[in-house]
């Protein structure tokens, strides 16, 4: 389960043509679109909660998952660009195969595709992470206020 790469097989960077490239790079992209989008409901849920949070503990937990969803935010928008990029050095090299070194182009591919992956993985961790101090957050919250009506 540690290995999340997009590509069907081990040659597959070397052997594929532009065109497969392409629609990869775009199937990225929108990838990173949703995460985007995920992450932006994650930082609602976790905005919703912190208003009725009262024990300090709770605070703390929340703000440095506040701050691990901001790095993911960053890393998402710097991906993002870079597939952007490696969109527009792919169009070099269709229109014009001698606009673009090839091989460093499908080394500059490997690496995107690496550190997506690495990403996902980053992503998957932290977005368990605010699930779960979430509810740990409400349920421990929903006691004390429990306890304050009583």
């Amino acid at each position: 389960m540690t290995n999340f790469r997009s590509r069907p097989k081990a040659n597959y960077i070397n052997e594929a043509d532009w065109q497969e490239l392409y629609v990869l790079t775009e199937h990225w992209k929108s990838d990173l679109s949703f995460y985007s989008d995920d992450l932006k409901f994650l930082h609602h849920l976790i905005d919703k909660y912190f208003i009725w949070i009262s024990k300090k503990e709770n605070i703390d937990m929340v703000r440095e998952i506040e701050v691990g969803l901001n790095n993911m935010d960053n890393q998402c928008g710097f991906l993002l660009d870079r597939a952007n990029k490696h969109l527009h050095h792919l169009t070099e090299l269709i229109d014009n195969p001698f606009a673009y070194d090839s091989h460093k182009f499908r080394a500059e591919h490997e690496q995107l595709e690496d550190d997506l992956t690495s990403f996902v993985k980053d992503f998957r961790k932290n977005r368990k992470e605010v699930f779960t101090i979430t509810k740990y957050v409400v349920d421990t919250e929903k006691f004390v206020q429990k306890i304050m009506n009583e």
